[in-house]
């Protein structure tokens, strides 16, 4: 009884040991195989699919062969986010690296007079001794500078006919530079002419070797050209060059697109060279070709610095004198232009010298016609410059020494009697003045006449055709505080001065939108004006109110710019507490972004009661109580 309970006892025990051992078996084989599924999953994720997988335990074991080592790291790296990085183990290799890349060889022979020089790398197996006996037959025995380079690698194809090409060049051209590689030679070099320029060219080309690409660079001296000449000239056969000489590429152009634009077409050829009088010389004949083409036809000759320009039979007095008073003040200062109208042969009356003034509605002024000589030029310019500003004239004129004396006189009247009109022309000849145009004033036709009366002496023939236009009137026109504000209002209505997001500068759309608000300013009287700058509700209130006041600076200080007096002008910044609209939606917020300009009004007065009024009120009260006893008193006796 007591062994068979032993032996009851025991194998309770032997089977619970094997049923554990079971057990812990089929734990360890879940967890490999988890392991090894869940690695190979994420590395699959990560495109490292040459990475090989297996759990031995606990441990993951990585195989295979990584492209890199980057790859092989990477590898670790994920496995190490699936399983704790300490079971995991490498096991891995990574590719050899392949074989380094040859160096790109080549040669640089630089040749002088006295020395050729040699830069670059070369192919160890290359025959070096054989190319330095070479150069030195070619150079004569020169010294030569060996500064070479040399590496271990194979020879690659097309060296050796780079090389032998590469030396003929040298060989024929004694300064130069040749760039060697085996596919490509590049020749910049210097050739005693052009002739011999081209000849050198043309026997290179034919002895290129097939499959190498040859590129080519030679100079040549440019020709002395002396006298430097240019001549252009537009007849019934057409717009044509007899000569043409330029100084630079960038100057030949510029005559070619001259002549051009002037009418010739097809190939053109102007030849470079040395000598030219100015640095100038390409704009002073563009500028002479386009005299030409305006006066449709003539002819233009430049020798050195002297320039002669010869009209078209039947060229209109006025018309000459414009385009070649426009030429002669535009050619650079070196140049002497010497003009010559060519009489109309049908026509034996070419018409009275001239001298005429315009000043546009604008404001731009244009002399044209005669004066005497630069002096006068000079001196009517600077007249007109200080009567109407520099910006706005331009002299057109061009000079004649057969004028009167009287004439600079006459020119400096005319232009007197210019200035009092709003817009108009004054012309003068030698017998008369002419002054035509609109004014502003009611007193200009009698401040004229007055004018050139005295300024011309007694005797003197002169007509003014002035026309008054009230529109013009500074006063008339002016408008009234209301209208203005009004104005302002309508303007701001349709178009709006915006800015920048976030800061005080106007965008580039409004400046208009001030243009037209500074010319309504500009009829307005002296005023009090309010520019309010108003912001949405979004930011802080304190920064919505200082950038609402720097947005109303930059407005006045642009008005300030377009010479509106804004002396009696106020900015403020009032941020977000005048909204005019919802600050909930987009619209609403854009409405409330705003400038606004109006009229500061004087606060009205409050009325204080005199003693004296209030005295007589007090009377005609006393009187008033009086008078309605008397009523009532009489109304009794009556009843």
């Amino acid at each position: 009884m007591r062994v068979s309970s032993i032996l009851i006892l025991a194998g309770t025990f032997a089977s619970a040991a094997l049923l554990s051992l079971i057990a812990a078996r089929f734990a360890v084989t879940l967890v490999e195989e988890t392991s090894e599924y869940s690695v190979r999953q994420s590395l699959d994720t990560k495109s490292l699919t040459w990475a090989e997988v297996y759990a031995d335990g606990l441990q993951v074991v990585l195989t295979g062969t990584a492209p890199s080592e980057a790859s092989r790291f990477l590898a670790i790296s994920t496995a190490g986010t699936v399983v704790d990085a300490a079971r995991v183990i490498d096991d891995m290799d990574v590719e050899a690296l392949a074989a380094l890349a040859a160096p790109r060889f080549s040669i640089e022979i630089l040749r002088n007079e006295d020395e050729v020089s040699l830069i670059g790398l070369i192919p160890t197996g290359a025959d070096r001794a054989d190319l330095l006996k070479r150069l030195s037959r070619i150079s004569n025995d020169d010294e030569i500078a060996d500064l070479l380079e040399s590496a271990d690698y194979d020879i690659p194809d097309g060296w050796d006919n780079a090389v032998d090409f590469g030396l003929e060049a040298l060989e024929t051209l004694p300064r130069s530079k040749i760039s060697i590689d085996a596919r490509r030679v590049t020749i910049t070099a210097m050739a005693e002419s052009e002739e011999r320029k081209l000849k050198v060219e043309a026997r290179l080309k034919r002895e290129v070797p097939s499959g190498l690409r040859v590129s080519f660079d030679i100079s040549s001296p440019r020709p002395v050209i002396t006298p430097f000449t240019l001549r252009f000239l537009q007849d019934e056969a057409g717009p044509r060059f007899d000569t043409c000489s330029a100084h630079t590429e960038e100057g030949r152009s510029k005559i070619l697109g001259a002549a051009r634009k002037a009418g010739i077409e097809g190939n053109l050829d102007c030849r470079i060279g040395l000598g030219v009088p100015s640095p100038n010389w390409a704009d002073a004949a563009a500028l002479s070709i386009a005299a030409i083409a305006e006066l449709k036809g003539g002819s233009v000759t430049f020798s050195d610095a002297d320039v002669t320009l010869i009209s078209p039979p039947g060229t209109d007095q006025r018309e000459f004198d414009r385009i070649v008073g426009a030429l002669e003040n535009s050619l650079p200062d070196v140049f002497a232009l010497h003009a010559v109208l060519t009489p109309d042969p049908s026509d034996p009356s070419q018409g009275p010298a001239e001298f005429v003034a315009t000043l546009s509605p604008e404001g731009l002024v244009q002399l044209n016609g005669r004066l005497n000589d630069e002096i006068v030029a000079q001196t009517a310019e600077s007249f007109a410059i200080a009567r109407f500003g520099s910006a706005t004239v331009s002299n057109r004129a061009r000079t004649d020494e057969a004028l009167p004396g009287d004439w600079p006189l006459r020119v400096l009247s005319g232009l007197e009697a210019l200035s009092l009109l709003s817009n108009g022309s004054a012309r003068v000849t030698a017998e008369d003045i002419t002054v035509t145009g609109n004014t502003g004033s009611k007193s200009a036709r009698s401040d004229i006449s007055k004018l050139l009366s005295d300024k011309l002496g007694e005797g003197s023939r002169f007509s003014v055709e002035v026309t008054y236009l009230e529109k013009l009137d500074p006063v008339a026109s002016m408008l009234t505080p209301d209208e203005c504000e009004t104005k302002i209002a309508e303007i701001l209505k349709v178009r709006k001065i915006t800015f920048e997001p976030g800061s005080d500068t106007v965008d580039a759309t409004s400046l208009g939108t001030l243009d037209e608000i500074s010319e309504v300013l500009g009829n307005c009287p002296e005023l009090r004006m309010e520019i309010a700058g108003h912001t949405d509700s979004q930011g802080r209130e304190t920064m919505n109110e200082a950038l609402s006041k720097s947005r109303a600076l930059a407005v006045l200080n642009a008005l300030r710019d377009r010479r509106v007096a804004t002396g009696s002008f106020t900015a403020k910044g009032y941020g977000e507490t005048k909204p005019i609209a919802s600050n909930d939606t987009e619209e609403g917020r854009e409405a409330n972004r705003r400038i606004e300009i109006t009229l500061v009004r004087p606060e009205p007065i409050a009325e204080t009661e005199t003693t004296l009024e209030s005295e007589e009120q007090t009377g005609a009260s006393d009187t008033t109580d009086q008078a309605d006893e008397e009523a009532a008193t009489s109304e009794g006796q009556d009843q």
